[in-house]
């Protein structure tokens, strides 16, 4: 077996797709990590930006994470609508696409897109956070740590999708186990000591009160910074051809699994905050701590169940970015299926993956994760804008969606007001999150999202402009068919060049021959003038060909391929209608570190004959192999 196969599994046959279908077990891991994770650093966000009130802050924390389970559940039942009217994945590019019009399909488009970038490098960043707050020294480390996460996570997604699903069953179980046990005791030891817990260790003191009351705005921020936990429900419907038959029922089984899951942890770890008297830190404090972590440490203290607890947590929201590799691929094909991005991310790849957008979100996530230090807190502004504004447009459609089945109104309104609602609430959202993190690094968002918008509309009209100049619904033209001028490129005398000789007298008998010479050629090397005679013309001439014609270009400053280039564009203006063929012998190498051993001349050539050529010039690659 090879390495490649070692590292990445065998290649799939297009026969074998049905056996990579998941079931509930793998789905729930696969697309459901991302929105369960969320619960480790959801409150906190929230949280964070309640730090001025002090203790005070905890007053008001249950019912912000409590308005963000609300909108939770609207979420979740219009999602389950949407998966049972596309079975074959509804995700808001799709739902919007077929119901809105184009336009707000791209604007969900580039909105998921980028939501599913930050998808990973907030999943990863926040996995790295919780290691960095059980072992601080690691801090300095943050980066390199993100980016080898990451790397690990693109190779168990390269192997497939059925493989990686069975990777993070165990991790995603073990997290929730581990909270579950966490809120579980904590919950008890509150109901038993009348709602004052006395924690085994003591939290962190809360900074001092800064801010005396909560106002509308600093409310509205810190709910927009909660909202962050509802990134990933989007997963599913996109992701619903993934599972197995019937697949609309496993997918919206998988989706309910999730939603009621991360609820409770939510509620748990909020309600167990305020009784503990549990308040963020600040993300660069000495010593800093995840409020999942001081949560911890104050209902079992540091022991051995803590460094589990804390190593789940590490292990899965580092490979809760799956989400974001589970939904990506899907939605950039679906997108270039439709001609907006570049058709390479149709192409499935050796593991029946759409590999290409793999590659894509590695490259972006790693970028972010660069540019923003692997710190969670710079990443949460820009976070969750563009969830809601696929959660607002699928649910938009999936209104008009309902009004054009039979029956339209009167038999769908409930279906209708659901989603309609659904939309009012996540639209209404929307406003609140950009509005509120807008100065915080939300602009950012804001302006890729148009900028992508303007690049998918520019693949689109590369693609109409491509298909209407290669239309050509006439028969067969056989005007004017005339052999084309032959020109060789011509270093020395070899095999090579003789093996292109030999092609160039089967194309045409007009054949020149050029040799770039300059002073300063390597002693011992003849060139072509002195074998010119008897290797080329005395064999041509004893089969009664013509002769071709030997074409010795100076150059003193020992350029090769301006002049060149300057020849063969010289020679095409001289001929109209004649077409021009430069054939270009090129050594093939055994192996491909040998390519730095030998010049690229011949590679630099041919994208300059590409770059400033015409449909004239035709190249011809004559290879001789090593």
């Amino acid at each position: 077996m090879s390495f490649v196969d070692s590292l990445l599994g065998k290649p799939l046959a297009t026969s074998e797709e049905h056996s990579e279908r998941i079931g509930v077990a793998a789905g729930v891991p696969i697309f459901g990590l991302d929105a369960l994770t969320s619960a480790a650093y959801g409150p906190e966000a929230a949280m964070t930006l309640l730090i001025p009130l002090g203790l005070a802050g905890l007053e008001y924390i249950v019912p912000i994470v409590s308005a963000v389970l609300i909108l939770l559940g609207i979420v979740f039942f219009s999602y389950l609508q949407t998966i049972a009217a596309y079975p074959n994945g509804g995700g808001s590019y799709t739902v919007a696409n077929e119901n809105l019009g184009i336009g707000p399909a791209l604007l969900a488009a580039a909105a998921l897109m980028i939501d599913y970038i930050l998808t990973a490098a907030v999943g990863i960043s926040a996995g790295v956070n919780a290691l960095t707050s059980a072992i601080p020294s690691l801090q300095p480390d943050t980066v390199l740590i993100c980016l080898v996460i990451l790397a690990i996570l693109t190779i168990v997604n390269l192997r497939g999708v059925k493989e990686a699903g069975a990777a993070f069953i165990v991790p995603t179980f073990m997290f929730v186990g581990t909270l579950l046990v966490v809120i579980g005791f904590g919950v008890y030891h509150t109901i038993l000591s009348g709602g004052h817990p006395i924690p085994v260790a003591a939290p962190p003191p809360a900074l001092p009160s800064t801010v005396k009351y909560l106002g509308i705005w600093l409310l509205l921020k810190s709910f927009s910074n909660g909202c962050a936990a509802m990134t990933g429900v989007e997963a599913v419907s996109n992701g619903v051809n993934a599972f197995a038959e019937p697949r609309a029922r496993k997918a919206q089984t998988s989706l309910a699994i999730i939603i009621v899951m991360l609820a409770v942890l939510l509620f748990g770890i909020t309600y167990l905050a305020r009784a503990y008297g549990i308040t963020a830190m600040e993300p660069d404090a000495h010593h800093y701590q995840t409020v999942v972590s001081i949560l911890t440490t104050a209902v079992f203290g540091r022991g051995w169940f803590y460094y589990l607890t804390m190593g789940s947590i590490l292990a899965a929201l580092s490979i809760s970015a799956n989400t974001a590799f589970a939904g990506f691929p899907r939605l950039a094909r679906a997108i270039a299926a439709n001609e907006y991005l570049p058709h390479v991310f149709l192409l499935r790849g050796r593991r029946l993956l759409f590999s290409h957008g793999i590659y894509a979100l590695t490259a972006f996530t790693a970028i972010i994760l660069f540019l923003f230090d692997g710190v969670t807190d710079k990443l949460i502004p820009l976070y969750a804008i563009g969830a809601f504004i696929a959660f607002t447009l699928s649910q938009a459609g999936m209104v008009v969606h309902w009004k054009k089945q039979e029956g339209g109104y009167k038999k769908h309104w409930w279906h209708m007001f659901v989603n309609g609602f659904g939309a009012l609430a996540t639209g209404l959202t929307t406003l609140v999150v950009l509005v509120t993190k807008f100065t915080s690094g939300a602009w950012v968002t804001a302006l890729l999202i148009p900028l992508l918008i303007l690049i998918m509309i520019g693949v689109k009209r590369h693609y109409t402009r491509v298909k209407r100049e290669m239309k050509d619904m006439t028969p067969l033209n056989l005007v004017n068919l005339e052999q084309p001028i032959v020109v060789i490129p011509m270093a020395r005398w070899d095999r090579v060049t003789e093996k292109a000789m030999r092609f160039g007298l089967l194309l045409s008998p007009e054949i020149k021959v050029v040799h770039i010479h300059s002073d300063d050629e390597i002693d011992g090397d003849e060139g072509l003038d002195g074998v010119w005679a008897e290797k080329v013309l005395a064999p041509i001439r004893k089969e009664g060909l013509k002769d071709p014609e030997l074409v010795t270009i100076p150059s003193n400053y020992r350029f090769v391929l301006s002049p060149l280039m300057e020849y063969i564009l010289q020679l095409e203006d001289e001929n109209p209608g004649r077409k021009v063929a430069v054939i270009l012998p090129e050594m093939v190498v055994a192996h491909w570190w040998e390519n730095a051993l030998h010049g690229q001349r011949v590679q630099l050539l041919k994208f300059m004959l590409l770059l400033r050529g015409n449909q004239r010039i035709v190249i011809v690659n004559i290879p001789w192999y090593l």
